[in-house]
This record gives C-alpha cells, sequence and structure tokens, in this order.
C-alpha cells in the first residue's frame, strides 16, 4: 500500500470515530471526508481534510489508497459499488457488509475488472479482538486437542432501554450481533449453515443454531443474543468434546482461559490500558494495509456471513 496510504472516509458517525483515533496512529493521509449529514469536516492531527456531500464528487478530485464506508448499511452497496468503479483503491465496508442478500448479489455480478475479492474488505472487527487472537494462538499450540466439538456464544447489550431508537438504530439483536458471532467464529471454524432458531421478544432477543467443519468433524454452534439486560456481556466456550477442554472467551472483558476438568491450563489478561473497540480496529487496519490482508476480512467470509445470518431455519 506504500510508505503514505491516502484514505477517503465515507460517513462521519459514531463508529467513524473509531476509525478516525486508529487512523491518526498509523502512517496514512486523511485526503477527504464525505458526509450529506456534515457541513465540516472532522479534525485530524489538527487539520481538517477536504469535505464532500457526495462519494462521486471525492472520487473525482482524489485519488485514494483506501476508501473506508462508515455509513449506514443500507447505503454499503450501493458506495462499495460507486469506490470499486472509480478509483483504484482498497475498499474496507463496515460491518456487515450490505444489509440484504439481494444486495450481495448485485456486488457479486460486479466485472472482474472491479477485483471484488481483491480490493473490497469488511471491517469484521471481533474477530481481530485480543481475546480472539489469544485463543486462537493457544488452540494453534495444541493440536492434541483435537476439534471444536461444540460452540456456545452469548452477547448482550443493554439497548430495550432505548426503545424504538435501538430497533431504527441496530434493527434487532441478531443483525447487530449476529455479524460479530459469526465472523468472530470464522476464526476458529468453517460455517456450513443454519439448522434451527428464529428472533423472540419482538426482535429484542433471539436463538440460533449452525453447523459447522472442525479438523473434519461437523460440530453445533448455539448463539444467544439479547438487549434485555441491564448491562453488557460477551461470551464464548470452545468446547473441545474429545480432549475435555474448554477455552472460555469473555470479549467484554478481554480475557480468556482454557481448562480440563479442574486443572487451568491457559490464561489470558489484559492492562485495561486500550479501549474495547481500538484494540480491535488496531489489529484490524495493520492487516488491511499490509500486502496479504487476513481473509476473515475479504469477500467470502462477508458473504458467508451475511447469507447464514439471513437465511430461513429448516422447518
Amino acid at each position: 500500500m506504500g510508505d503514505r496510504v491516502r484514505v477517503g472516509l465515507a460517513g462521519v458517525g459514531i463508529i467513524a470515530q473509531t476509525h478516525l483515533e486508529v487512523l491518526a496512529a498509523l502512517p496514512v493521509s486523511l485526503e477527504f471526508t464525505v458526509d450529506p449529514n456534515l457541513a465540516e469536516p472532522p479534525v485530524f492531527r489538527g487539520t481538517t481534510p477536504s469535505h464532500y456531500r457526495d462519494l462521486a464528487d471525492a472520487l473525482t478530485a482524489h485519488q485514494p489508497d483506501l476508501v473506508v464506508i462508515a455509513t449506514p448499511t443500507e447505503t454499503h452497496a450501493d458506495l462499495v459499488a460507486q469506490a470499486l468503479r472509480m478509483s483504484p483503491a482498497r475498499v474496507l465496508a463496515e460491518k456487515p457488509l450490505v444489509h440484504d442478500p439481494s444486495s450481495l448479489d448485485r456486488l457479486r455480478s460486479m466485472n472482474d475488472a472491479d477485483d471484488l475479492r481483491g480490493r473490497l474488505f469488511t471491517a469484521h472487527h471481533f474477530a481481530f479482538s485480543p481475546e480472539v487472537g489469544w485463543a486462537e494462538e493457544v488452540i494453534d499450540k495444541h493440536p492434541e486437542w483435537g476439534p471444536v466439538t461444540q460452540i456456545t456464544s452469548a452477547f448482550y447489550d443493554p439497548y430495550i432501554l432505548r426503545g424504538d431508537q435501538a430497533f431504527a438504530s441496530y434493527v434487532s439483536s441478531w443483525m447487530d450481533s449476529g455479524v460479530n458471532q459469526l465472523s468472530m467464529l470464522a476464526r476458529f471454524v468453517d460455517l456450513l449453515a443454519i439448522t434451527s432458531g428464529g428472533q423472540t421478544d419482538g426482535g429484542s432477543s433471539a436463538w440460533y443454531t449452525f453447523s459447522y467443519r472442525c479438523r473434519g468433524v461437523v460440530g453445533t454452534a448455539r448463539l444467544r443474543t439479547s438487549w434485555l439486560t441491564g448491562s453488557s456481556s460477551k461470551k464464548t466456550v470452545l468446547t473441545f468434546g474429545q480432549a475435555g477442554v474448554e477455552v472460555w472467551i469473555d470479549h467484554t472483558a478481554m480475557t480468556g482461559f482454557a481448562s480440563r476438568d479442574d486443572v487451568l491450563l491457559a490464561v489470558y489478561g489484559n492492562d485495561g490500558r486500550t479501549p474495547r473497540k481500538v484494540a480491535h480496529y488496531r489489529p484490524l487496519y495493520e492487516s488491511l494495509l499490509s500486502d496479504q490482508p487476513d481473509p476473515v476480512l475479504g469477500f467470502d467470509v462477508a458473504e458467508t456471513v451475511v447469507r447464514l445470518q439471513h437465511a430461513v431455519p429448516p422447518a
């Protein structure tokens, strides 16, 4: 990507603040921002970039190396296609990549010249969280544990008090958290298909099960999401049934441990100095700006996640 990466940012809302904080510590220049609802651009390293209401105008005036799409999900497909066709830049879209499978099909139909798989990436940031990275490393060090035979993951956010605003912003607990769970699990297993489940409590909660393959063995992942809680809590347990080992991952505390019966096998702690989202996005950007971005950022994983998240369980 070169020594100094030229970045364009479309969408300057809440999540964009994390992008800007992480980008400010990297060898990049912020060439422009785009947001029709913002009159002035944000300050970036003491200066303000050029600002536009329309991405096409920005791409006509600039030649970025990277375009970041941090707009509402329903706008992603159009903006991604525009960025791929009007520039040679890599494109990073916030998760989820698109809001429905038909939008995914629109992107798949783009010409080979647009290099969808070589240039389009999705910010599956939970897959880059430090506790997930630790779990992946400790599992790789212990092949004798065998395959992951069962997964249980529960993501809770205290959004029920926001009422209609929560649904307007996040659609439902499953649409908000399911993408994080599925993309994170892609670190450990090959996701196959939805097997059961559905949304409850008017969309405030969900329970789904999925099949996956790990080291030649098919297992079951049980995923729970809910806004009916007093505080945020996100945990995942990977079970290695053949070895009697469990790996517990606490995504809220960014900690973890592995155990077998009464024996503690490995632990991971956190010094608490780095905000959670910065701890996610910093390694994400380091991978994105490298010669070989992590496959979890790529189109194939994004496609799998979108299709699974919108799949209807079998009768």
